[in-house]
């Protein structure tokens, strides 16, 4: 009696199909490793730029435009480093001396440097005139840092009465209205320093701060005692 079968075929229990043995791949499974290596760095290195973080200028208590940045008012904070953030770090803290707001900077607000503005202050030969201006004297919009013409908007009898001589700095004539050529403003606005729209559309009178040369100051304010003084928009720089 013959052996008997054990499977399919006949063949027996002790004996197996033949298996085509598992193809190796080494390249594959080494990319595969520097692929994992590849986004385990990437990630890592996300969360580290992701800690970096630099010291920066913290404004601590409001700061009227046009004003100069107090060191009573500023304090380091740690911020996110971001390459398009021109933050003003706290190791240029003493540079702000040269540098005035050229808007209002609010408390806790983080100093960049679009915030600042350069220093408006008088020169040895300026002084700084105080105007009380209504509505129609100034344009829409002055703030600190913008360059002005002053001219007398008064009646012929009130410019004749003026007096004085013309200005180093475009000041005119007695019959001329124009009495100031160019003009710095070192503030505008209520007790602040910057106007905005809402300064130039309002009716109430706003306060403006100019500097101007010594030899314009009389007729200036002789006419802005007399409630007479327009201020008009000029380029910053001549043509």
């Amino acid at each position: 009696m013959g052996p008997r079968s054990g499977g399919p075929g006949g063949t027996s229990a002790g004996e197996r199909l033949p298996v085509t043995p598992r193809e190796r791949k080494p390249a594959l499974a080494a990319l595969a490793v520097l692929l994992i290596l590849a986004g385990a760095l990437g990630s890592t290195l996300l969360v580290l730029r992701a800690g970096e973080r630099v010291e920066a200028i913290k404004v601590t208590q409001r700061v009227p435009a046009g004003e100069p940045v107090p060191e009573s008012a500023i304090a380091s904070v740690m911020v996110a480093k971001d390459s398009d953030v021109p933050y003003v770090e706290w190791s240029q803290r003493g540079l702000l001396g040269t540098y005035r707001a050229a808007t209002d900077l609010v408390e806790d607000s983080v100093l960049v440097g679009p915030m600042l503005t350069e220093q408006q202050g008088p020169k040895a030969h300026q002084v700084v005139v105080g105007l009380s201006l209504k509505s129609g004297q100034y344009p829409d919009g002055l703030r600190a840092g913008d360059t002005v013409a002053a001219y007398r908007a008064g009646t012929d009898g009130a410019r004749s009465s003026s007096g004085g001589s013309g200005a180093d700095d475009g000041g005119a004539g007695d019959g001329d209205p124009l009495l100031v050529d160019r003009a710095k403003v070192q503030r505008a606005g209520a007790g602040a320093g910057a106007g905005s729209d809402g300064d130039g559309a309002g009716g109430g009178d706003l306060p403006v701060s100019l500097v101007v040369e010594q030899t314009s100051a009389p007729r200036l304010t002789q006419a802005a005692a007399a409630g007479e003084v327009t201020l008009v928009l000029v380029p910053a720089h001549r043509g």
